[in-house]
Formats: structure tokens, C-alpha cells, sequence
């Protein structure tokens, strides 16, 4: 990140209080700004700045929706989903991140990207909208349970498609650039319609290189062609993964797609309101954003994940398994192993609305979770450290009680080997990962219904 953040005249909105913690704010992130480009590695002051920095926010947070409180601002209530967003979301997790790597430059890096983006776009957009000097960047967001469905999705998705851990750092994402960056930007639209919505994705490059790149068995640790447009292409799989799990964006079709420099980025990006500005870490790879405008959206709402909609075969799903639970007195109980903690909950957001859902990270744990709350079923990781899947089944049928409780492996791998290592273990059946999260609960339900039956 280059230059200082310089504060001037017009950025006032005329009440003295905010201002003065405005341009508060921007001392403190110059001054971090300072000690990194001085290279000073004491950890001390870097954490006191940070610490600093954060005192302030949370102080003008309380300041700010106290003034908006007292005029009847009409958008209080969007601030303060901003402010708590950035409050309870983001910070904490690029501090998480601070101290895992030891206050490495890369996390800095990321702290400091990350909250001057939102420091210049809070206060030259959002604040400067409390006495009606602007529009407010944030207007037009998808109501906040679509946007943690999409959240959801893209989290289990990275993992699927990568076998990384991701989690979403801000849900108002305002185009900062994070480290060096790749810009891509993709065009949907219907045949017959004029409805079009707009994908950007930014990319910071490292996680191109740790991804694609490792798939490709590339050794260079720079974006190259090859790289570039296996990163495209990457993102058209991506992206249409994403949409299909939306009833209003699934079928859609790409018109156009380009990639851009930042600042013609920054320039699409803030020309329009996003509906949805997701970022998002994924540990030590890298960060990257997902970035929907798709006004139309905001009509029909993009809806429930097409994985969990309420179709007349899902609806006739959720009724037997209703009278299921009638008949038994309480919901049927599955116990889901995997030591990856996305894919457990995961699991757990897929199937709780029909079963009493418990969760294990490992074989040993699992063991212990049945001794206390027998399942009705165990979903069981087949590739896990330690203890693996069938070290996990061995244990299971090794105690007379457990024997007969039906295990389903999960994998991500469909080779003939694992397949055919799987089956010589007798299980009840194998779930493949990747498949789509409403064939995997029909799997589901329909073993259950079976052995109901029986």
C-alpha cells in the first residue's frame, strides 16, 4: 500500500466530535503505515498501534450511532450492522491472523489493506451520508440471511474445490486492495432476458499461486500467462458452482468476462452498488473477494441455497420425516466425523432442520461422542490424521454395542482405488464431498426412511 492518507477540509460532515475522531483515525493508520515502511519488527508496537487503533473505532462506533440516535437518522440501523460487522467480524479475525503468523509483513499487510479500505470508504461514502453529502455504499446489500447463505456456500465450496479453510472477514467489502492483486470480472445474463448480473472477484496473488498454481505443479512463485488463465477458468468453475446453488442466479449464462487493473477495478467497483461484498481469508494462502451487482436481486431476492429449497420433493421429505419423529417422540440422531471444521458444520447447517445433529474432529472424539449420545447414524471422514475412517470403524464394530449403528464414509475422492478400499469395508454406504448438498440429504433421508421401514 503506497502514499499517506492526507485529511481534508471537505471530508467534515460538520459535527466536531466525529470529525475530530475521523482525522484521529487517520494519524493512527498513517503512523502504522510508518513503522512498517521503517521495517521496524518490534511485535510491542505493532500490537500497542493496533490496539490503539482499534480503542478508537470501537469509541467512535458509539459516538457515531449516539449522534445519528439523537437527530432520528433513518440510517442508524445500516451503520450499525457496518459497525458491528467491522467491530465483532473483521477485526478480530486480522488480529487472529497477527498473532498466528507472529505479526508477519504478510499480516500486516492484510490489517493494514483491510482497515484503510474501510477507513477511506466509512468515512469519504458512509459518514459523509449522515447529513446527506453522499449515498450510502451499503444501501442496496442483499438482507443479511441471504448474504450469510452465499457466505456459506463460498466457504464450503473453497474447501471442496482447494482444501483450504476459509472464513468471511467482512460482508461490506469496499475494494481495498490486498497485497498484489488479480482483478476479474464476469458478466451472466438469461437468453431472452435483460436482467445481467456482474461477478468481481479479486484475488491476491499468492492464493492464485497456492492453489491453481500447486494443481498445475507449477514451481514458479509469480503470475505468469499460464497461470492467469488457468486462474480465469478456475473462476468461471468457481462462479457457476456458486450460482447454482441459487434459485434467481442458477442457469445463467456468461456473456462477457475481463480482467482488469485495480484501478479500473476501483473505478466498476465504486460506479455501482454492490448487493453482495464478501471477503474473505484463507489462513496463510492468501485473501481474495466475491463481489455481486445484481440489483434485480433485491426484488426477488436471491433466496434459500438451491441445496436446502423447499421443492415439492424436499417438502415431501420434510413431512416423513416429520411423522418419523412423531412416531419416535424426538428427531433421529447423526453423528458427523470429519477433522475439517468447515465441512462439519457444513453438515450440520445441511441436515439439522430434520435430525439432532452432533459433530466430532476425530476418531478418538467420535468414540467418545457415541459412548455418550448413541446416533441413529455416523457420518464418518474416511481420510483423516491419526485415527483415519477405517481405524474409526475397526474401533466401532470392535464394541458389541456399537456393531449394528450404520456409517456412512465420507470422501472427496471418487478414484477406483479409494472406492474399492471403501466398499471392502462394508459400509452402510460412501457420500462423495463434492456432490450437491440436496443429493446429499436425499442419500440421507432415504437410507433414513429404509431403515425406519424396517
Amino acid at each position: 500500500m503506497e502514499g499517506r492518507f492526507v485529511w481534508r477540509e471537505e471530508y467534515n460532515i460538520g459535527v466536531e466530535a466525529i470529525d475530530r475522531e475521523h482525522q484521529q483515525l487517520f494519524r493512527i493508520i498513517n503512523r502504522l503505515f510508518a513503522f512498517r515502511e521503517e521495517q521496524k519488527d518490534n511485535q510491542w508496537i505493532c500490537q500497542e498501534g493496533i490496539k490503539y487503533f482499534k480503542g478508537h473505532t470501537i469509541q467512535h462506533f458509539a459516538d457515531e450511532e449516539a449522534y445519528m440516535k439523537s437527530i432520528g437518522d433513518e440510517g442508524l440501523k445500516r451503520h450499525q450492522g457496518i459497525h458491528r460487522g467491522f467491530r465483532e467480524n473483521t477485526l478480530p479475525i486480522l488480529e487472529q491472523e497477527l498473532v498466528a503468523t507472529g505479526y508477519s509483513e504478510d499480516a500486516m499487510e492484510h490489517f493494514l489493506g483491510v482497515c484503510a479500505g474501510w477507513l477511506i470508504g466509512h468515512t469519504l461514502t458512509e459518514d459523509q451520508a449522515i447529513r446527506e453529502k453522499g449515498a450510502s455504499a451499503w444501501e442496496n446489500l442483499l438482507p443479511h440471511e441471504e448474504a450469510d447463505a452465499m457466505k456459506k456456500v463460498i466457504v464450503h465450496l473453497v474447501f471442496d474445490m482447494f482444501r483450504l479453510e476459509s472464513q468471511a472477514v467482512s460482508d461490506a467489502y469496499g475494494g481495498e486492495r490486498f497485497g498484489n492483486g488479480v482483478y476479474y470480472r464476469l458478466v451472466y445474463g438469461r437468453p431472452q432476458e435483460e436482467e445481467m448480473q456482474e461477478i468481481f472477484m479479486a484475488f491476491e496473488e499468492k492464493l492464485l499461486v497456492n492453489t491453481v498454481g500447486k494443481v498445475m505443479g507449477l514451481k514458479t512463485n509469480k503470475l505468469d500467462a499460464m497461470l492467469t488463465n488457468a486462474a480465469r477458468y478456475t473462476a468461471r468453475q468457481f462462479v457457476g458452482r456458486v450460482m447454482e446453488h441459487f434459485p434467481e442466479t442458477s442457469g445463467c449464462e456468461l456473456k462477457e468476462e475481463n480482467l482488469l487493473s485495480y484501478e479500473q477495478f476501483q473505478t466498476m467497483f465504486h460506479r455501482k452498488k454492490p448487493q453482495a461484498s464478501l471477503l474473505f481469508n484463507t489462513g496463510g494462502a492468501g485473501y481474495f473477494a466475491y463481489c455481486v451487482i445484481a440489483p434485480h436481486l433485491l426484488e426477488k431476492g436471491v433466496g434459500t441455497p438451491l441445496g436446502y429449497a423447499n421443492t415439492s420433493e424436499k417438502i415431501e421429505s420434510y413431512l416423513t420425516q416429520r411423522r418419523e419423529q412423531d412416531a419416535a417422540g424426538q428427531k433421529r440422531k447423526i453423528l458427523v466425523v470429519d477433522d475439517s471444521a468447515t465441512v462439519r458444520q457444513a453438515m450440520k447447517n445441511l441436515l439439522e432442520n430434520g435430525y439432532e445433529v452432533s459433530l466430532a474432529e476425530s476418531g478418538v472424539a467420535a468414540i467418545r461422542a457415541i459412548t455418550l449420545n448413541r446416533p441413529d447414524m455416523v457420518l464418518l471422514d474416511y481420510e483423516m490424521p491419526v485415527c483415519n475412517g477405517s481405524q474409526t470403524l475397526m474401533m466401532l464394530r470392535s464394541e458389541e454395542s456399537f456393531a449394528d449403528i450404520p456409517v456412512f464414509f465420507l470422501t472427496g475422492r471418487d478414484d477406483p482405488d479409494i472406492v474399492t478400499q471403501l466398499l471392502a469395508l462394508k459400509p452402510a454406504g460412501y457420500l462423495l464431498k463434492y456432490l450437491k448438498p440436496a443429493d446429499i440429504k436425499k442419500k440421507i433421508d432415504d437410507f433414513m426412511g429404509r431403515s425406519v421401514a424396517r
